[in-house]
Parts: C-alpha cells; structure tokens; sequence
C-alpha cells in the first residue's frame, strides 16, 4: 500500500524552514533547494507542494500574520487599564524573544513593497489589528465623554509601533527605550482624556 503523505504538516515543515532561513538571511537569501535542505525534504517535495517562490512566502507571511492577530486579539480580550498598552507592544514585536519574529516581519515588509501578492497577504490583517486598536482608544476615551477620534489615534499608534519595530531592528533604538515610547504614547492618550485633563485645559477665570 503506498505511503500516505501529509501534505498538510509537509507544507508546516516548509513554512517554519522559511522563518529560520529568513531570520539568518533575509528574504532573497531564501530559494527552494535551501528551504528543502532546511525542512528535510527533497527539492521535489518543495515543488509540488508550491507553484513557486512567492506562493511559498504568501503561505509563510500568512502564518506570521496570522499569530500576529491571534496574540492582539489575546492581549485585547483581557479587561484591564493596560490593555492598549499590551497590545500595541505586542504589535510592535517588542516583548521578550521577539526579535527573531520581527526580524521575518521586516524582511516581509521589504519584499512585500515590491511583490503585490505579499503586500495583500499583509493587508489582510491589517484592518482587524486596527479595529481591536479603534476598540480600546474608543474604551480608553469613554470615561471622559472626551472627543477623540479613535480610528485616527489607531492608525497613527499602529503605524508609530511600526517605526519603533524598525528603529529597534536598524540598532536606531534599544528595545527598552522603544517600549518605553510606546507605552508612554498610549499613557499620554488617557491622560488627555480624563475629565481632570479636560478642566485643566480649559478656560479660566
């Protein structure tokens, strides 16, 4: 009876092969014969289960993507103060061990810019992250009865956690400073929208 192959955990053994190779050589550092040599399969294997390099890295951004939205959706679900706080640096890839992750995430976005099929693999998650953000500004500011425009404060949070995660990554920042500046900017936000804030700007006398 001929071997049953499961394609699903071969495809698992591919896109986990392309993480590490990226990680230790950037996206154009990754081909099929290294991918195949790192997941222990032949290049055959490789090419079966892929029409090409891109539909290769599209499978291996969407997973990235994937736990990206899994862990903001985690952080987000814990009512707390810090809930903001938990999620944007969790966006940002700033935790503890999550250099490697970035370090993908970057090499992603690089050959993202220049490759429509992985520029839609990472729009994909974009407007969930951004609704959970919208969510938590909008909770944040709701106490206050404070006008705010959480859409717009979680746009430019999302893309301020962005910046950091490539300051970080380019030696531009330490992590420490960069987690700092974030949590600053999301403490700064409820700060301007407590009620004591709004009386203290306004008009006297």
């Amino acid at each position: 009876m001929p071997k049953q192959v499961d394609y699903a955990e071969r495809r698992e053994r591919v896109v986990d092969a392309v993480h590490r190779l990226a990680d230790r050589h950037g996206i154009e550092g990754v081909t099929l014969r290294d991918v195949a040599r790192e997941a222990g399969l032949s290049m055959g294997a490789v090419q079966r289960g892929f029409r090409d390099k891109d539909e290769m890295l599209a499978l291996a951004l969407a997973r990235v993507s994937a736990r990206f939205v899994e862990r903001a959706r985690a952080a987000a679900a814990e009512p707390s103060p810090g809930a903001l706080e938990r999620v944007l640096l969790d966006v940002a890839l700033l935790g503890e061990g999550q250099r490697a992750e970035a370090q993908v995430w970057l090499a992603f976005v690089a050959r993202a810019a220049v490759t429509p099929s992985l520029a839609m693999t990472l729009r994909d998650g974009h407007p969930e992250v951004a609704s959970l953000l919208t969510r938590l500004v909008a909770e944040v500011a709701a106490g206050s009865g404070a006008s705010v425009d959480a859409a717009a404060e979680a746009r430019a949070l999302l893309a301020l956690a962005d910046g950091l995660t490539v300051q970080v990554l380019l030696g531009q920042l330490g992590r420490d400073e960069a987690r700092r500046l974030l949590v600053d900017r999301a403490r700064l936000l409820a700060e301007a929208t407590r009620p004591e804030a709004g009386k203290r700007a306004g008009p006297t006398g």
